[in-house]
């Protein structure tokens, strides 16, 4: 019985080539693909997938909390993160979101199918370049001296929202897309705010650019409106 996957990325060129790649192998079979978030956790409740392939940087619903909505769903949907994010915080947080697999996306394809076949038989899967990172920091807390990503402040919310307010949506976009209330979203993004000390949405937008949750290019093209907007503080 072949594998069936679910692939998410928002890249449209590398979505469709990974899944040629993958449909190519006897023991898969890519069901769907989707370029969001939000039709992900769709797309796996239409399809129920035995392993979901997906990026963290997503437009709207980042791919940490589209993991934790799948699992509290589809608790044995098995979910392998495929990112350009080797950071040791990235990697843990993906984790605690319930991911069971987590590959670099410059490995090789041999190493994708492995990372696949071992989530579908239960097992987890780390690349060998982030699974040294972590235990080392495991074996060795805070040998490295680097400091906690602000990533730790946010729950899985506030980072959707910040990723949604710094790719330009108002507050009532951006609940229109997470099917939540506008005042909803007004009280997580005041407590972001809060939590990450920021004071405008060009600082929102900077943070969310060094997190990695928005693209260099997009967020230039944001900077440069809240600048002339007025939105970027002295």
């Amino acid at each position: 019985m072949s594998i069936r996957v679910l692939l998410v990325d928002d890249n449209n060129l590398f979505r469709l080539g990974l899944c040629a790649l993958i449909s190519g192998h006897d023991d898969f079979t890519v069901v769907a693909h989707s370029s969001n978030g939000k039709e992900a956790v769709q797309a796996s409740l239409n399809f129920d997938p035995d392993v979901v392939l997906m990026d963290i940087v997503l437009a709207g619903v980042s791919g940490l909390e589209t993991v934790s909505q799948i699992k509290r769903r589809q608790p044995q949907v098995k979910v392998v993160m495929l990112t350009t994010l080797r950071t040791e915080d990235y990697v843990r947080e993906a984790l605690r979101a319930g991911a069971d697999g987590y590959v670099l996306k410059d490995a090789s394809l041999d190493e994708l199918l492995m990372a696949m076949r071992s989530v579908a038989s239960g097992k987890n899967y780390l690349s060998p370049d982030v699974s040294r990172h972590v235990v080392q920091s495991f074996l060795h807390p805070g040998s490295n001296g680097t400091k906690s990503s602000p990533l730790e402040k946010l729950t899985h919310r506030e980072r959707s929202i910040l990723q949604l307010i710094a790719e330009g949506r108002t507050n009532r976009t951006a609940a229109e897309f997470l099917s939540v209330s506008p005042k909803t979203v007004e009280k997580h993004r005041a407590n972001l705010m809060h939590k990450l000390g920021l004071r405008n949405a060009a600082e929102l937008t900077l943070i969310a650019l060094e997190l990695g949750l928005i693209e260099r290019p997009f967020a230039f093209a944001r900077l440069v409106k809240d600048s002339a907007e007025g939105g970027l503080a002295a």
